[in-house]
């Protein structure tokens, strides 16, 4: 037993060995952007039902160069049955907007310039998640729907021709982001592998983001988490973000 199970994590890891060396090699790809995630999280199980927590991120763009977002947040999970569970959640975010420039019909000559700046969102969303196991390996499905509002900004888009400053103007944006994944609990082994693909849908479809890792639990009270994502943007309103290799860190505690 103990060689089919060294078999089983010799045939994950050369499976996402090969993923990340597709990746690499591709041209379109490597041509992508690389930044880094870090997560940190706490969780208090309230009920055998119920749980609440607090999470908070940073993230980088620009091969780490430049500081792109940090968020703050809260939320709430419901156990509803067995294989099938809710949540609702609040996120406050501090986004380093890109710089901005459009031209006119020439495409040569600026129309209008936006410098990068500092500017908040709002975010809630609700999940339902659905899961099942095939013996050791757990298939998930999560639907979620988030709703984003950004407030308007003061003074920030230059219009070359009027030599004016003109605000950002509110925004509000639906998305629905579906999620599958796959994970398996190797036994005796406390580093678990996982890989789930995850599709933006604000219609059109606006991007794409695969990802594989693996995760470590410590006396069931401490998880980390080392993942690589590739971002796959496929639609300009993405909220100025571009195709994105990253790699994440993360720490969770439960109590």
């Amino acid at each position: 037993m103990k060689t089919c199970n060294t078999g089983k994590r010799y045939w994950w890891v050369t499976g996402l060995s090969l993923i990340l060396y597709h990746f690499a090699l591709s041209p379109v790809w490597a041509q992508a952007d690389f930044g880094m995630w870090y997560e940190l999280a706490a969780e208090k199980k309230l009920a055998q039902w119920v749980s609440v927590g607090a999470e908070t991120e940073f993230r980088t763009r620009n091969n780490t160069r430049t500081a792109d977002r940090w968020s703050a947040g809260v939320y709430a999970e419901f156990k509803i049955i067995k294989g099938l569970k809710a949540s609702a959640g609040y996120t406050f975010l501090y986004d380093n907007n890109q710089e901005e420039v459009s031209l006119k019909s020439d495409n040569v000559r600026i129309k209008k310039w936006m410098p990068s700046y500092w500017g908040l969102r709002h975010r809630v969303n609700v999940s339902l998640t659905g899961s099942f196991n095939l013996g050791r390996l757990n298939i998930s499905l999560r639907e979620r729907w988030q709703f984003t509002h950004r407030p308007s900004v003061s003074d920030k888009k230059y219009d070359v021709d009027e030599m004016t400053w003109s605000p950002v103007n509110i925004k509000n944006k639906h998305i629905l982001r579906s999620r599958l994944q796959l994970s398996y609990d190797f036994p005796h082994w406390k580093f678990d592998p996982f890989a789930n693909v995850e599709l933006f849908n604000g219609w059109p479809l606006e991007k794409v983001r695969y990802q594989v890792g693996v995760e470590y639990k410590l006396k069931k009270k401490h998880t980390f988490q080392l993942t690589y994502r590739y971002q796959d943007i496929r639609d300009n309103e993405a909220d100025g973000e571009s195709d994105r290799h990253l790699v994440g860190l993360s720490y969770k505690f439960k109590f």
